[in-house]
């Protein structure tokens, strides 16, 4: 009996230090491990499509606004929305009377400087006609002085109102020319061949014409061509030029992609709250007439396209490991690790100067336990992938996007070494 007690004591002392042992190394292991929760991401092959997005607004190639150019009261009008017009159609009138009026008035003053007119030529030819009787009676001493020399003075003074009669009928008849003008312009037509998409006045409206045009309608020249004026980020505006395709969508077909071609990008920039802009135009054909000009317009355009290339996750390029993270016990491998052969990159480790488009970076790959960081050359980014030209990555090597620290409360919080 004391035998099998001694045995089970014996056995028990050896489970409970075997216990402690394995406490222990417990203790010991999870001292060593990282601070860290890793998030990890593969390389992997694939496409990379660049797109650049802005938003804009459609609107006819040549837009005419048809004012008036004087005031008066709308009396007719010919024309109402989306109607078509030719050019010199009448579309408008305005109350006319007042302007009838001025221009008989202007005719009647024209008429009666021509009598004054002729009056002075009379009187001019009288007093030439007394100033050579006047000269041959001071011949022959019959007269005296004095009295040629007012017929002198007369004759000149007769001469002056000659000229300015004259000047009054120029007047007058330049008044009359414009009077009928005014009455002309109460006579609202079109200048151009299109249709009317808006108008702003009904009859018996008032307009008044004196500092600026009003605008009575606005008239588009073809709805079948039209365009998108886009506004496109100073950052993205490098990426675009003429002759290149764009896709847009607009809120009132959401499942149809319009096609367009960037007809000229303007280099006047806009300024809002400052945040700066170039305008793109898009030409876009419309010939079942469904786009309208003010609908607002999604554009993608589309600058660069790789197939089956090596891509990484973007937030690989920007992650940066911490100091606590390398001193944890992840460290850099010395001499690179093991490095797999990249098909389509480059595997040697020394980068030549990036090619036009593209960049140099670090990323981080895990080999095992070990941090690896790798100089690679990127490409097109789509805003989620980016593609690989060179660097010491193959496909399916493991990369770091993220480290999140495991003491923080909920062990959400991110480290503050990261971009």
């Amino acid at each position: 009996m004391r035998r099998r007690v001694g045995i089970a004591v014996g056995v028990a002392t050896a489970a409970v230090l075997s216990g402690a042992w394995m406490a222990l190394d417990r203790a010991g292991a999870s001292a060593h491990k990282s601070p860290y929760k890793l998030e990890k991401a593969r390389v992997e092959r694939g496409d990379v499509t660049g797109r650049v997005t802005a938003t804009g607004t459609l609107s006819a190639l040549v837009t005419v606004q048809v004012g008036s150019q004087v005031s008066g009261r709308i009396s007719e009008l010919y024309a109402d929305f989306g109607e078509r017009v030719k050019r010199g159609q009448v579309i408008a009138r305005l109350d006319a009377r007042m302007f009838a009026a001025q221009a008989e008035q202007g005719r009647a003053n024209r008429e009666a400087a021509v009598g004054d007119l002729e009056k002075a030529r009379a009187q001019a030819e009288d007093a030439e006609k007394k100033l050579k009787r006047t000269q041959a009676l001071a011949e022959q001493n019959l007269v005296a002085h004095a009295e040629l020399d007012s017929a002198v003075a007369a004759a000149k003074a007769a001469r002056a109102g000659v000229a300015a009669a004259s000047g009054n009928r120029s007047q007058a008849t330049a008044g009359y020319n414009q009077a009928k003008v005014n009455l002309g312009y109460t006579t609202i037509v079109s200048p151009i061949n299109g249709i009317v998409i808006s108008r702003n006045v009904d009859v018996g409206q008032t307009v008044a014409a004196s500092l600026q045009a009003p605008t009575l309608f606005t008239i588009a020249e073809d709805l079948s061509k039209m365009q998108v004026h886009a506004a496109v980020s100073e950052a993205d505006v490098g990426q675009l030029e003429p002759g290149m395709a764009a896709t847009f969508v607009v809120d009132a077909y959401p499942e149809r992609k319009f096609k367009g071609v960037i007809r000229q990008i303007r280099d006047a920039p806009q300024t809002l709250q400052n945040v700066v802009t170039y305008d793109a135009v898009v030409d876009v054909d419309n010939a079942d007439l469904r786009l309208k000009p003010g609908m607002t317009a999604n554009v993608t355009f589309v600058y660069a396209e790789r197939k089956g290339v090596l891509r990484i996750p973007s937030a690989a390029s920007r992650f940066r490991p911490p100091e606590e993270l390398l001193a944890a016990g992840v460290g850099k491998a010395s001499g690179g690790g093991k490095k797999k052969k990249n098909k389509g990159a480059s595997t040697s480790a020394s980068m030549s100067a990036p090619a036009s488009g593209s960049a140099t970076k670090s990323v981080w790959a895990l080999d095992g336990e070990k941090l690896r960081e790798v100089p690679v050359e990127i490409g097109v980014s789509d805003g989620n992938k980016v593609e690989v030209r060179k660097g010491a990555l193959g496909e399916g090597d493991v990369l770091i996007t993220d480290a999140i620290a495991k003491n923080e409360a909920g062990g959400k919080t991110k480290n503050k070494g990261l971009f």
